[in-house]
């Protein structure tokens, strides 16, 4: 029978082991926040050229609509105008999967922005969503 281990050895073998596997998951926590593994990676937060979103009137008066795709949130205040901004979270990249009651919802860590004027309204994110030119043209709208 092998000789019996003296309890403070173990316990330290333990903790070792504890350390490690919380190291591990720290740095799996990091990588989920790491813009490289996230959708709106890699290209830029507003489009570098104009590109057409649709339908001018697919945007409601008092409502907004979010074109994720193209990374691109459109309000409309009132008849004919509008405003863009940038759907990507200023936080960690990822880009917006919703408009609710206004509020444009950052599926990765939940920070919420306010679709008619790009402001945070709850964090993490800190900066305000980029503003993005957008006009109508022939019934079309075009951002960038």
């Amino acid at each position: 029978m092998p000789a019996p281990q003296p309890a403070a050895a173990r316990r330290t073998v333990l903790k070792g082991a504890a350390a490690i596997v919380g190291a591990a998951g720290a740095g799996a926590a990091l990588t989920a926040c790491s813009t490289e593994t996230n959708s709106g990676a890699g290209s830029p937060a507003v489009p570098t050229a104009p590109v057409e979103l649709g339908a001018a009137s697919e945007v409601p008066v008092g409502g907004a609509k979010l074109y994720r795709e193209r990374k691109v949130v459109v309000s409309c205040p009132a008849e004919g105008q509008y405003k863009a901004f940038s759907a990507q979270c200023t936080h960690a990249g990822c880009v917006l999967d919703k408009i609710v009651e206004g509020q444009g919802n950052c599926p990765c860590h939940g920070s919420r922005f306010d679709v008619a004027t790009g402001r945070v309204l709850r964090g993490p994110a800190t900066d305000p969503l980029p503003a993005v030119p957008v006009r109508a043209e022939g019934g079309k709208l075009i951002a960038g």
